[in-house]
């Protein structure tokens, strides 16, 4: 036999033997699966419905409080004021033979909302009891603690003609340049007076530590009482204190000179700060068909109720794989959009039962009961992704039949960036969630088609 004809006949039977094993082995897997251990796979449409609640007062710690009162034509009114003590360092110190020029009260802020050239004016009292700790919810009313008589110092402004400073931020490899707008109010001199008479008191008196300074100037209250078109975002407060003094022998030419310095102290994290909320919602808890709304700061919420007793009995011995939620946002297309209210940068997706402590306790989304999304110019809408780890995870506590009862509420974000390089802008992970101070409002679709879950579960 020639060895061609060999290798020929070689080759019929190994493919011979290939297409035997081929035809065995596509039946294995279902040979030796039982019959009823086999994955069956269903889907479902859950409605969700939804209405507008009213915030009576929210947690309201945060370093950047709003200040001033808008009207929006389709939101309603907000106003809002703050409170706030000093922080002392106890390195601070007069200079001697300190005297002193001026004291004055600065507001710097970077942003506003409303009409940047209507007339507001700003109004600053003296805070007359210390504050409560631990009661830093925006319907506390700060007039309870200041002396109404007379404000200490009054300021007309507008939002942006008013003096300016810029700051430079480095990001990674973006440089953003900020204008830093300021409000000084003049204050009366008799203040720095008191400062720098306690200061020269044996062991400096009551300004020879934080606690001790806080019995001896517990604050100033600063509000507004006049304009209703403006809110300021307001990045840092400072009480300024101005004063000369004789430095012997320092010039040049070793001669005495008359120089001038600041003793100045700001409102920072470490100290108490409140930011007093009114609101006015009425329009916007009227019946309305065509969606809900949220609103913030203080304003109001959407509550979104999840009928999964509709469903319970299909998941009884089922696992739940799937179920997306988008929620959809409508435009006001008669507003003007320098002056809008715009919809919050976040939504927060939390459990009604879980939202008292939620701040307090500086929780984080867990992507099981809580869950966060982002805004989205591009579709106008916020989307949770996959909270079927919500349903699953109630459905394992409860043992039966239920609904849930949630909250979107609008908040801010802190976000810290890890990794970033020249080749990569790294990954950003929310560290820290607040209550959303700054005015903003948007109204949510509630069509049944629009608020919806399309489930996915499975069987064995």
């Amino acid at each position: 036999m020639k060895l061609q004809t060999l290798y020929k006949l070689l080759f019929i039977a190994f493919v011979t033997v290939l297409a035997s094993c081929v035809d065995t082995l596509d039946k294995i897997g279902f040979t030796i699966q039982p019959e009823n251990d086999r994955v069956s796979v269903g889907t479902d449409t859950l409605y969700v419905s939804s209405r507008t609640i009213q915030v009576d007062s929210v947690f309201s710690r945060t370093k950047y409080p709003i200040l001033g009162e808008y009207i929006d034509p389709v939101f309603g009114s907000i106003r809002s004021e703050y409170v706030g003590e000093f922080y002392y360092p106890e390195n601070q110190s007069f200079k001697d033979g300190a005297i002193i020029d001026s004291v004055r009260l600065t507001v710097s802020y970077s942003s506003i909302i409303g009409d940047s050239l209507a007339p507001m004016r700003l109004a600053v009292y003296k805070v007359i009891e210390e504050l409560p700790k631990n009661k830093d919810y925006t319907n506390f009313d700060p007039r309870t603690k200041s002396d109404m008589s007379n404000p200490l110092g009054t300021k007309t402004f507008t939002g942006k003609n008013n003096t300016y400073r810029t700051e430079t931020y480095y990001t990674g490899n973006t440089t953003q340049t900020v204008k830093i707008y300021e409000i000084y109010t003049e204050l009366p001199k008799s203040i720095g007076q008191s400062f720098l008479d306690e200061f020269k008191k044996p062991d400096h008196g009551e300004l020879k530590n934080t606690d001790t300074f806080r019995k001896f100037f517990p604050g100033l209250y600063i509000t507004t009482n006049f304009g209703n078109s403006t809110i300021l975002n307001v990045n840092l407060t400072s009480l300024n204190i101005f004063y000369k003094y004789l430095d012997p022998k320092g010039s040049s030419q070793k001669t005495d000179t008359i120089r001038t310095s600041e003793f100045r102290l700001n409102i920072t994290p470490e100290v108490t700060q409140i930011n007093h909320i009114q609101n006015n919602n009425d329009q916007l808890l009227a019946p309305n068909d065509k969606g809900t709304f949220v609103k913030s700061p203080a304003g109001v919420n959407t509550e979104v109720t999840f009928p999964i007793s509709e469903i319970y009995s299909k998941l009884t011995n089922r696992s739940l794989n799937q179920a997306r939620l988008m929620v959809y946002a409508l435009p006001e297309a008669n507003q003007d959009e320098k002056v809008k209210l715009s919809p919050p940068d976040h939504l927060l997706l939390v459990n009604k039962d879980s939202l008292k402590g939620f701040f307090e306790n500086r929780r984080l989304h867990d992507n099981v009961t809580s869950f966060y999304a982002s805004f989205d110019k591009e579709t106008y809408s916020y989307n949770f992704g996959n909270i079927a780890a919500m349903i699953n995870y109630y459905k394992r506590q409860k043992k039966e039949a239920f609904d849930l009862t949630y909250y979107l509420v609008p908040v801010d974000i802190t976000f810290t960036t890890t990794g970033s390089s020249y080749y990569s802008s790294g990954t950003s992970t929310p560290t820290a969630i607040y209550n959303q101070m700054k005015p903003s409002a948007v109204m949510l679709e509630n069509k049944p088609e629009k608020l919806k879950l399309d489930i996915i579960y499975s069987s064995f």
